[in-house]
């Protein structure tokens, strides 16, 4: 490395230019290299040409038009790529907005192309990067040079007149920005905070809202806290609270009444409709009849209305998902409202409303749901509340089985299809075996979980959780803080040692953990340690004894929704779903786990996944074919029987219990009929695969009949 160097000292001083490839490789290794010295770095502040490396998908577009546009764009980019702090100086800025006014007064040209500049973000780089072995893929993190880039462009943006495609473009740089690589973690956090602060120094409702929609999605911490602090100003500023300032934050994207509008586009018009949770968009002819795609007049005359209804469609599509995550908070954060503001909000509000009008509520006590236009008991009988009447989202832990049954009936009925379980909610009771370990758990100990996938599962359910790696550290135990009720819920956990190339992942993280005890705490009690692979949880030397709360005196709500989460982690995150682990993972340590967990008794998830099923089998086409036993589906085909387990999916062929692996495709079988909530993913395998056996000698896949 000397001699590149003791090169490029030479060529600079015969006033040479550098060549095109040398001037990135020198800014990446001043910008990453611990050793490099002030005379390098002094070197390479100096090498201003290209104004960013090329090698990504965005630089190198923006380096083809640097070629063809005024000087004074090339100088903004420069100084964009000086943004090296975590927010811009006053000193920045001011030259920043001096820079852009030398651009012209048409702001909009300005931010069209400062936009398409940032849409290729995040694209595989165009020329490929040589890391270090061991190392995380260099080629899916952004270049360090173009990250300043990236991060002063996100500032700049801030500095023009608001618009929606500057928010929806930022919302989407923190978004790429987050995304995870192997071994490094988030792609850019820096990066993604440069997009939160532009956000929330952009004035107008679509910065909001998108800052409200990165709320519920958003999960690294960093990043998050940005967030809530933007949002938290932005509330105190108005004089609401931060709940009141997300829920006025969520933007109607043009629906004109709840999950629909109309857009006339010359002589044809479009209707786009929010249908399970989608926007669907469907054009109308000049005669009024529907066809498949924008007539060709439409796309001729109007270009900039079909791109505006097709962002508006993704938007949609983007915030639902993020609000029906808000909605399903409520339960532990135990959000309630006056009737009107509600009726505001959710109930009539043109897309929260696709929401609201699925879901179960409780109004001054009494249980409503929404049909045919109005608030109705379960008879049917509708609804009016005064304006103050208390209203808040319905939990069945509060009722019987007899009424959450009715409920649920009345679902069926009017064919509602909640956003995510609500009436079929599994309900957590204490169990026997806990009244007598009274301060903890162990419901969902001795479980194996991948931990990469239980990190990302507990971040989305608003745990706070430290990936264990294989060193001598001490972490916490997954935490989730319940300040609507004083109390911090823990699930200790321990990642799994082994061998480095099967245990390990290249980044030094555990691939696996294994779980142990759940218990709470006084929000504010110590915080208990543990080493990363092994080792008792205790507290600091320093710190005074803390007893958990025995498990009776947590609120049954709590509870509930707790051991819930924890659930779902073992769920979804278990080796023992995974098909391709018959041979019991590395040197078969796992396999009795994978056979006991795979095969074994059902977990609450499940039973209500057997009481769903028994109601929803008579319905379908393959009903005659199919019978529930035990923890089992049975599926009779042509060739075999099949048992298909209603915990994790996983198959046995009768009379002999022979394994059948069958990988489950990433989108689930078109048409599974009428299902009373979103979600479930095990609840789709398991019927794209019982639908799948049913006609066992029509099945094609090799991977698949070569086990038959």
């Amino acid at each position: 490395m000397n001699e590149l160097w003791h090169l490029v000292d030479v060529e600079l001083a015969a006033g040479r230019p550098l060549p095109r490839s040398v001037v990135p490789v020198l800014r990446r290794t001043v910008t990453q290299s611990w050793a490099a010295d002030a005379r390098q770095k002094k070197l390479v502040a100096g090498l201003t040409e290209p104004a960013v490396n090329y090698g990504e998908a965005w630089s190198d577009r923006v380096l083809a038009e640097l070629t063809t546009l005024d000087d004074a764009w090339r100088r903004l980019l420069a100084h964009a790529a000086t943004a090296r702090t975590a927010r811009p100086s006053g000193k920045w800025e001011q030259e920043g907005r001096a820079l852009l006014a030398e651009l012209g007064a048409d702001t909009d040209a300005v931010r069209e192309r400062l936009l398409s500049w940032l849409a290729p973000v995040g694209h595989p780089r165009t020329v490929r990067l040589i890391g270090w072995q061991y190392g995380p893929d260099v080629n899916e993190e952004y270049d360090p040079y173009n990250a300043d880039a990236l991060r002063g462009l996100a500032w700049l943006l801030s500095c023009l007149p608001p618009h929606p495609d500057t928010a929806r473009a930022l919302g989407a740089l923190v978004e790429v920005s987050l995304r995870k690589v192997a071994g490094a973690g988030p792609r850019s956090p820096k990066v993604a905070n440069a997009g939160v602060l532009a956000l929330s120094r952009t004035d107008g409702d679509a910065a909001l809202a998108e800052l409200a929609r990165l709320a519920a999605r958003v999960t690294y911490k960093g990043t998050l806290k940005q967030i809530d602090t933007a949002l938290q100003a932005r509330a105190e500023a108005v004089g609401l609270s931060r709940d009141e300032i997300e829920e006025l934050a969520v933007p109607a994207y043009g629906l004109t009444e709840v999950g629909h509008a109309r857009h006339t586009l010359g002589d044809c018009a479009a209707d786009v409709t929010v249908r399970a949770g989608k926007a669907v968009i469907t054009w109308h002819n000049a005669a009024g009849k529907p066809v498949k795609a924008a007539p060709a007049a439409v796309r001729r005359d109007h270009p900039d209305a079909v791109k505006d209804l097709k962002a508006a469609a993704k938007d949609i599509d983007r915030m639902l998902s993020a609000q029906a995550e808000r909605l399903d908070r409520f339960f532990l954060t135990r959000r309630t409202l006056p009737y009107a503001a509600w009726r505001e909000r959710y109930l009539d509000h043109p897309l929260v409303g696709t929401l609201a009008r699925r879901l179960l509520w409780t109004v001054d006590g009494r249980t409503c749901g929404f049909a045919d236009g109005s608030l109705r008991t379960l008879t049917d009988a509708p609804v009016t509340p005064g304006p103050d009447a208390t209203v808040e989202l319905w939990h069945p832990i509060d009722h019987g089985i007899a009424a959450i049954t009715a409920w649920r009936e009345w679902l069926e009925r009017h064919a509602v299809t909640q956003p995510f379980k609500q009436a079929h909610r599994e309900v957590y009771l204490l169990t026997g075996a806990e009244r007598a370990t009274r301060g903890y758990s162990n419901r969902f100990a001795s479980h194996v979980l991948r931990q990469h996938q239980f990190h990302s599962l507990a971040a989305a359910r608003g745990w706070r959780n430290k990936l264990r790696l294989a060193v001598d550290d001490q972490y916490p135990p997954a935490i989730r803080e319940l300040p609507a009720w004083g109390l911090r819920a823990e699930f200790w956990i321990e990642g799994i040692e082994g061998d480095w190339d099967t245990d390990i992942a290249e980044s030094g993280s555990y691939l696996r953990v294994s779980t142990d005890q759940v218990r709470f705490y006084p929000l504010d009690a110590p915080q208990h340690m543990a080493q990363a692979g092994s080792g008792e949880y205790r507290l600091g030397w320093r710190e005074a004894p803390s007893e958990p709360v025995p498990l009776e005196d947590v609120p049954a709500l709590a509870l509930s929704e707790v051991m819930r989460d924890v659930d779902l982690f073992v769920g979804v995150a278990s080796v023992g779903n995974d098909p391709t682990w018959q041979d019991g993972g590395p040197r078969g340590r796992f396999r009795d786990y994978w056979n006991s967990y795979g095969f074994g008794e059902l977990s609450q998830s499940a039973e209500t996944r057997r009481t769903l099923l028994t109601r929803l089998l008579p319905r379908l086409a393959i009903a005659g074919r199919c019978t529930i036993e035990g923890r089992f589906l049975h599926v009779r085909g042509d060739l075999h029987t099949y048992k298909i387990h209603l915990g994790s999916g996983n198959i046995l062929i009768s009379p002999h219990d022979r394994y059948l692996c069958i990988v489950p495709k990433a989108a689930p079988a078109a048409d599974q009929g009428y299902l009373p909530f979103e979600g479930d993913g095990t609840l789709s395998v398991i019927l794209s695969k019982a639908m799948m056996l049913a006609r066992d000698t029509e099945i094609t896949d090799r991977t698949i009949t070569s086990q038959l």
